[in-house]
C-alpha cells in the first residue's frame, strides 16, 4: 500500500529497496498479465526470456529523445527498421504494388487512429465540415478522434448475423464532405474481419481515403494465412488501402507503447506531421503527436521482433490459432451458450439465449475461479456478450477453461439474473446525462458498492445497470464512476 502519511512525494528519500517493495505490494492486487487466463489488456506469447530481454532494450534506450531523430540516430534507425518490418508484413515494401510505404511508430493504437483521421482531414483543408465514415464495430477511437479533431461521424449499422457492414451501407454514407472511410482487420469486438478490399473499392471510386485499422489483430492475419487459414485481403495488396495501422504491443508481443501507422506514399503520410517556427525557440516538427519521446518502447519492439523472427511469429500464431478453436469448442460444449461469430482471428466471443444464464453474473463466476474475460453489453439489436482475447500463452490452459466455464455456468444458473429495483431501472431508462449531480452520482456508486479506493469484487449489479441504459448515459456514467476513483492521495 502506498504510505499515506508521506505519499508520492516524502519530505526525506526512501530506499530504493523499499519504493521496489511497496510497487511489488500494489503489483499483487492487478489481475495476472501472464499465465493465459486474462483475455483482455495484455499479451502473453510465454516465451521464456522475453519479457528480460524487452526490459533490457527498453533500458538502454530509455533516456533516449525522439524529438530530434538527428540527434539520436540509433533511435531514428531502430524505428526505420520496425516499420519496414510492419510495412513489409502488412502488403508493402519493395516489389510489391506499394513499394512506397512509409510509416511512423506511435504510442498504441488509439494516437495512430488519431493521426490518421487528421492527415486525412489536413489533406482536405477545402472542407469546412470534414466527414468521418466507420462501421458501429470500428474501434471506439475513431469516435475520440472525431471528437478531438472536429470531424462528423458517420456511423454505418453491422448485420447482426454477419457483424460485418454491407459494402452498399458504406457507399451510401459516403458524402462529399467524407475525408476518410475505415475497415477492421479484424474488429475488436468480435474478431472478424470486414470486407475490406470491397470497401477500399466504393472509397477509391469515391476518391477517398481508406484506412485498415489493423491494431488489434492484424500483425497476426498474415501468419495465419500462412498457416492456411482462409484470410481475406485486408493489407496494401488491396487497391485503394490508403494507410494501415497495426500495434506491435498487442500480437508482435512487444510491451507497452508501441503502435505503427503505415501510409502508402509519403504523399499521403506528409499532412501528418506538425512543423511550427513562428516563435523564437527551436522550430517544432513532429511526425506524431507527442514531441518528447522515449526511445524505451521502439527499442524494446525492435528487440522483440528480432528475437522472435519469422518461424517465431509462425509459431505464436499456431498456437494462438490452436487455444482459439480449443476455447471455441469449449463454449459449444455448453448448454445455454452460444458463439457469437465463428473465429476467424485471435477473438472467441459468445452469448447466451437462455434468460436464466446473466451472463454478467458467468462473467463474476469466471472470475472468481481465476479467468478474467471482458463482458460486452448490448448495443443497437446485438446481444450483451462475453469476449476472449487469445494469445500464444493461453494454449496451455484450454484444457482447464472447459471445465469451469461449465462451473461457473451451473453457478451463475443457480445464482440467478441480477434483478435491479424497479426504481433504479426507470431512472436508468428515463435519466439523462445532464440530469446527473454529484450527489446522484455519489448516491448510485455507494448503492453499487463503488467507492475511490477499489472497484467491488463483483460487477454484475454495475454490469446490470449500464447494460438498461441508453448508450449516452452509460458513457456519462462510466466518465463518473472512474473519476469517483481518480482521486489524488494527498
Amino acid at each position: 500500500m502506498i504510505d499515506e502519511t508521506t505519499g508520492a512525494l516524502p519530505p526525506h528519500g526512501v530506499s530504493a529497496a523499499r519504493v521496489l517493495d511497496e510497487i511489488r505490494g500494489l503489483r499483487a492486487g492487478d489481475r495476472p498479465t501472464h499465465g493465459g487466463r486474462l483475455f483482455a489488456y495484455v499479451y502473453d506469447p510465454g516465451v521464456a526470456g522475453l519479457d528480460e530481454l524487452a526490459q533490457a532494450a527498453y533500458a538502454e534506450s530509455a533516456h533516449v529523445n525522439g524529438l530530434d531523430p538527428t540527434a539520436f540516430p540509433s533511435l531514428l534507425a531502430m524505428e526505420n527498421a520496425v516499420v519496414g518490418a510492419a510495412a513489409r508484413l502488412l502488403g508493402g515494401g519493395p516489389g510489391t504494388s506499394a513499394p512506397d510505404v512509409v510509416g511512423s511508430v506511435t504510442s498504441g493504437g488509439t494516437e495512430s487512429l488519431i493521426l490518421a483521421v487528421k492527415a486525412a482531414r489536413d489533406a482536405r483543408p477545402d472542407l469546412a465540415e470534414p466527414r468521418l465514415v466507420v462501421p458501429v464495430s470500428g474501434h471506439a477511437a475513431f469516435a475520440k478522434a472525431a471528437h478531438y479533431l472536429r470531424v462528423a461521424l458517420d456511423p454505418v449499422p453491422v448485420d447482426p448475423a454477419t457483424l460485418r457492414p454491407a459494402v452498399a451501407d458504406v457507399a451510401a454514407a459516403i458524402r462529399p464532405e467524407t475525408v476518410l472511410v475505415v475497415a477492421s482487420a479484424p474488429s475488436y469486438a468480435h474478431g472478424v474481419v470486414d470486407p475490406v478490399a470491397e470497401i477500399a473499392a466504393v472509397a477509391a471510386a469515391a476518391g477517398v481515403r481508406c484506412h485498415v485499422d489493423a491494431c488489434f489483430g492484424g500483425w497476426t492475419l498474415p501468419w495465419l494465412r500462412r498457416l492456411g487459414a482462409p484470410v481475406p485481403p485486408f493489407d496494401f495488396a488491396v487497391p485503394g488501402v490508403t494507410s494501415i495501422s497495426v500495434d506491435l504491443h498487442k500480437y508482435a508481443y512487444a510491451p507497452k507503447g508501441v503502435s505503427v501507422l503505415l501510409h502508402r506514399d509519403p504523399g499521403l503520410r506528409s499532412p501528418q506531421y506538425f512543423a511550427y517556427a513562428d516563435w523564437p525557440g527551436y522550430t517544432m516538427v513532429n511526425p506524431v503527436i507527442a514531441s518528447t519521446r522515449s526511445g524505451g518502447p521502439i527499442a524494446a519492439a525492435y528487440a522483440t521482433l528480432r528475437h522472435l523472427g519469422e518461424d517465431g511469429y509462425l509459431r505464436l500464431a499456431a498456437l494462438t490459432r490452436d487455444a482459439v478453436a480449443g476455447l471455441a469448442a469449449a463454449v459449444r460444449a455448453v448448454d445455454g451458450l452460444r458463439l457469437l461469430a465463428e473465429p476467424e482471428s485471435t477473438v472467441v466471443c459468445f452469448t447466451s439465449d437462455d434468460p436464466g444464464l446473466d451472463l454478467f453474473v458467468l462473467v463474476d463466476e469466471l472470475t472468481a475461479r481465476g479467468w478474467h474475460t471482458q463482458p460486452q453489453l448490448a448495443y443497437a439489436g446485438l446481444p450483451a456478450s462475453v469476449h476472449l482475447t487469445v494469445t500464444a500463452a493461453v494454449a496451455p490452459r484450454v484444457a482447464e477453461f472447459g471445465p469451469a466455464l461449465a462451473e461457473a455456468v451451473a453457478a451463475a444458473r443457480t445464482a440467478g439474473p441480477v434483478v435491479l429495483p424497479p426504481d433504479l431501472l426507470a431512472l436508468a431508462a428515463s435519466l439523462t446525462p445532464e440530469a446527473l449531480t454529484p450527489d446522484l452520482v455519489a448516491g448510485l456508486a455507494a448503492g453499487l458498492g463503488l467507492d475511490r479506493a477499489a472497484t467491488p469484487g463483483r460487477m454484475a449489479v454495475v454490469n446490470t445497470l449500464l447494460d438498461a441504459a441508453p448508450v449516452r448515459l452509460r458513457e456519462r456514467l462510466l466518465a463518473e464512476f472512474v473519476g469517483l476513483l481518480q482521486r489524488p492521495t494527498w
